[in-house]
């Protein structure tokens, strides 16, 4: 079977659909969740603007509305805990970070400008 990269499996979203806002019995229709959840996640992927979003996902300032509301209410950094909790508690997590140690070097202009050293540790805040 041939699944779409922009659509959220069954088993995922038995997962993933309880930890979203029930829909509220007044007001407007709702938007159903699992489409503002990949349409969510398709804007990421891509990176396009809001206002790219496919039609297939209804209304882009629909699905904005509703992320923003989420995304202040914490629903989407608590739905990381629990799915980051979840595959932790099936082994399927592996904690190692990876740093990187890139040099960035200051332009040739800034290399001569006075800093003050602050004692033993720089602050990295801008000057006024």
């Amino acid at each position: 079977m041939l699944v779409s990269r922009d659509v959220i499996s069954d088993e995922a979203w038995a997962v993933l659909g309880p930890l979203f806002p029930a829909v509220k019995a007044t007001g407007r229709p709702p938007v159903d969740r699992r489409t503002v959840v990949e349409a969510t996640a398709w804007r990421f992927r891509t990176g396009a603007p809001w206002r790219d979003l496919p039609e297939r996902f209804g209304n882009w300032n629909t699905i904005y509305k509703n992320f923003d509301r989420w995304s202040k209410a914490g629903v989407w950094a608590r739905a990381l805990e629990q799915v980051q909790a979840l595959a932790h508690q099936r082994g399927d997590v592996d904690w190692i970070a990876s740093i990187d140690s890139t040099i960035v070097r200051v332009h040739q202009h800034g290399a001569t400008l006075p800093r003050d050293k602050g004692g033993t540790a720089e602050l990295q805040e801008a000057r006024r």
